[in-house]
């Protein structure tokens, strides 16, 4: 199979779409109101693949589901997630109550603890009720349905303004597959190899092994493309479950297959938390050329995305070229004034040395909208191309995080 001989349908059901899987959301008292505990379940035990957060202050359930992982070679029944408390910073009692999740949902679904992948979300230092969330645990197993997925990402969400989920049915040579998925985040979002909180499903049969290459290789050009405010959290991480209810095998050869289906469920679930974002008002999208390297266009698109200054003039519909040609020429990589350029959707502000000052009522007129696209090419001659997406810096953003534990 390749990529050309893919038909991609958008569908219903979110993460319980593919076949084998059911989720539900219940309200366990953790949060004030709302729904907080989230099951998503394979029928059997499934391949399961996961990519985490780089960050070195690794919260309780972050550690539990590595541990996990590992220990069951690459399977899994359930993922357990908690919205209203990240579990992190909270020590021995954590890492307690983090392995108590596991296994109530073990318990429940009649399957091992370390085939049970946990997560949580909320304030950081707090902990987590360990009698709540486990009761909220079981209450969500006899709620199980394939019509759960809603449920399940409304039970993660934290201060996201809605939930994100999302589902696709792939038809290919072989047969058709499904591929769906929930994502949270709306703050503390710079995800270095992961974002807050995701969970994809699919019905395609593969390996443990090629299931981990296609979601490294998926969440590269999603997941991990995006920023809100340039905070790596403590609780990052993306899991992937593979029922292979639909009957059809992804092999060695079909990789890249499976890879796109993943991008395919993983794309606009990013997408979601960036123009969810604290605060935000307009999705940016950044297109970086002319890096020396793929990497090098990366690093500096970064670094546009994660600069406050670009944030806020974007933020006030301010054309302000010079900020986006000061942050690539310090994001450290390859960069050419002289042959650089910069456009703000259409329109060219910048180019070879000089600028177009004159342009800049109808750059402005693009920034207003709730769709911005910024263009810098690095000027090195090179091919290297990358694109960031993120979301401008308004005074909301401040008031949402000066009150978040007060």
């Amino acid at each position: 199979m390749t990529v050309a001989d893919l038909r991609v349908t958008a569908v219903a059901g979110g993460v319980a779409a593919p076949a084998g899987f059911r989720a539900a959301g219940v309200a366990s008292g953790i949060k004030k109101s709302g729904l907080d505990v989230s099951l998503v379940a394979a029928d059997t035990r499934a391949s399961a693949a996961a990519v985490f957060t780089t960050n070195k202050a690794q919260a309780a359930p972050v550690l539990i589901a590595r541990e996990y992982i590992a220990a069951s070679g690459g399977h899994a029944r359930a993922v357990v997630i908690n919205s209203g408390c990240a579990n992190a910073c909270t020590g021995a009692e954590g890492i307690d109550t983090a392995r108590a999740m596991a296994s109530a949902a073990g318990a429940a679904l009649g399957c091992e603890p370390t085939d049970v992948l946990v997560a949580s979300t909320g304030v950081i230092g707090v902990a987590l009720d360990r009698d709540r969330v486990t009761s909220g645990i079981a209450q969500a197993s006899r709620a199980l349905g394939s019509d759960g997925g809603a449920a399940a990402a409304r039970a993660i969400m934290t201060t996201d303004p809605f939930p994100k989920e999302a589902a696709v049915e792939v038809a290919t040579p072989a047969g058709t597959f499904r591929v769906g998925g929930m994502a949270k985040g709306s703050g503390m979002i710079e995800p270095m190899l992961a974002t807050m909180l995701a969970v994809v499903t699919t019905d395609a049969g593969v390996a443990p092994a090629l299931l981990q290459r296609a979601l490294t290789a998926a969440v590269d050009t999603t997941f991990n493309s995006i920023s809100v405010d340039g905070e790596c959290s403590t609780n990052d991480c993306v899991f992937a479950l593979a029922s292979g209810g639909s009957g059809v095998t992804i092999r060695e050869s079909d990789v890249i297959v499976l890879t796109e289906a993943l991008r395919q469920v993983c794309e606009p679930l990013a997408l979601g938390i960036v123009r969810g974002g604290e605060g935000a008002t307009k999705l940016v999208t950044i297109d970086v050329s002319g890096g020396r390297t793929h990497d090098e266009a990366k690093r500096a698109a970064r670094a546009i995305a994660n600069s406050p200054l670009v944030k806020t003039a974007i933020h006030g519909a301010d054309p302000n070229w010079g900020r986006l040609v000061a942050v690539a020429g310090r994001a450290g990589v390859d960069f050419v004034l002289d042959t650089a350029r910069v456009q703000i959707g259409n329109v060219e502000l910048f180019a070879h040395g000089q600028p177009f000052d004159e342009r800049a009522p109808e750059a402005s007129e693009h920034l207003q909208g709730r769709e911005v696209v910024v263009r810098v090419d690095l000027g090195t001659g090179g091919s290297g191309r990358a694109r960031m997406w993120t979301c401008d810096l308004s005074a909301e953003y401040v008031r949402i995080n000066a009150e978040y534990r007060t």
